[in-house]
């Protein structure tokens, strides 16, 4: 069911609202970034995406092949979000970090279906052999 998330960093710097249904799936990565983050997304279209606050507060990380904006606050090093373009999915994109939204319950989350890629091999559409650490 699609619902209005408010999101947040850790210190509440930077804020946002999201449109997003979690039963449609979240995705998981096994790529150098994402694993290290051990980052958990769901990907919106940027219409779906409102940013509240705190623009002035993001820092932005590239690396690669500068498809995507890695951003995070530079007070609490948290990542709330990113976004980018990247044809493959279909543009452009806002990737949500699902463990920054406020208003998600336990239960919500746990039911939440996870599609993981195999980005360490550029096997994106395929998922790694080993997703336990994920």
């Amino acid at each position: 069911m699609l619902k209005t998330h408010q999101g947040r960093c850790h210190c509440g710097a930077v804020k946002f609202e999201a449109d997003l249904d979690l039963a449609a799936g979240t995705g998981k990565c096994n790529c150098s970034i994402c694993t290290k983050r051990r980052a958990w997304g769901a990907i919106v279209k940027p219409d779906a995406f409102r940013l509240i606050a705190g623009t002035e507060m993001l820092s932005d990380y590239q690396f690669g092949t500068l498809s995507g904006h890695h951003r995070f606050c530079r007070n609490c090093g948290c990542a709330p979000f990113g976004d980018g373009h990247v044809e493959e999915i279909g543009g452009d994109y806002v990737s949500i970090a699902v463990n920054c939204l406020d208003n998600v319950t336990p239960e919500e989350l746990a039911s939440a279906p996870v599609n993981y890629a195999n980005g360490r091999d550029n096997l994106w559409w395929e998922k790694p052999a080993v997703t336990a650490y994920l």
